[in-house]
């Protein structure tokens, strides 16, 4: 059975006030109504904008919330692709984001469309909770993932305050998978990347991972 989460991705008038209203409203929400999610929301946007000559992507990108900022100061032949399966974000997206150095497609996070050790940056920012089958997807993020490069992703934590009634049923009804406080770590540290840093924000997580170099895996 599709979520309602993801049904309502697959609206177009739904991606049209995604990223203005109801992705703003939903992130203060992982702080539980505080500011720490949006303040390291804003640390990380300054983050994806530095300088650089990288290649980025942008797992279920969504109406492209991150495209600007991660695409503002790509040099060289840098450039910053995003992927997603909905039709209609991507519609969004490709009409709010018209710049050389950005490119959308449409595909699916278990099986991507990309070789190996295609991407400097690897993102996967406010999706991984309400993809089906999650996991598989942080072992595609770390398939494309170039040596030395890294993985962020942004996504639910079943902390204390996700263990209050009714908390798992809302979670349930709306497609939200609530992630616990070890399982995204772990699955990148079964991977074998290395120096996994993950910051708990309210509900929420953000956890920073590293392809070792290729001298690394012998």
């Amino acid at each position: 059975m599709t979520s309602f989460a993801l049904r309502m991705m697959q609206n177009p008038a739904f991606s049209q006030i995604y990223e203005t209203l109801w992705r703003p409203v939903f992130t203060r929400g992982f702080s539980l109504g505080g500011s720490a999610t949006a303040d390291y929301d804003r640390a990380l946007r300054a983050y994806l904008a530095r300088p650089g000559d990288r290649q980025v992507l942008d797992m279920a990108c969504g109406p492209g919330n991150y495209s600007a900022d991660a695409a503002h100061g790509l040099t060289g032949a840098g450039r910053y692709t995003g992927i997603d399966f909905s039709a209609a974000m991507l519609a969004r997206a490709g009409t709010d984001n018209r710049t050389d150095r950005v490119s959308f497609v449409r595909g699916d996070a278990h099986r991507l469309p990309f070789p190996d050790d295609s991407f400097h940056t690897v993102l996967c920012l406010a999706a991984l909770y309400l993809i089906p089958d999650p996991l598989p997807v942080l072992d595609e993020m770390v398939r494309v993932c170039a040596p030395g490069g890294e993985m962020i992703v942004f996504t639910s934590a079943q902390t204390s305050v996700a263990a209050l009634p009714g908390a798992r049923t809302l979670a349930e009804l709306s497609g939200l998978r609530l992630f616990s406080v070890d399982e995204i770590v772990d699955r990148f540290a079964d991977l074998r990347t290395e120096h996994i840093e993950q910051s708990i924000t309210g509900v929420g997580q953000y956890v920073h991972a590293r392809k070792p170099r290729a001298s690394q895996h012998h």
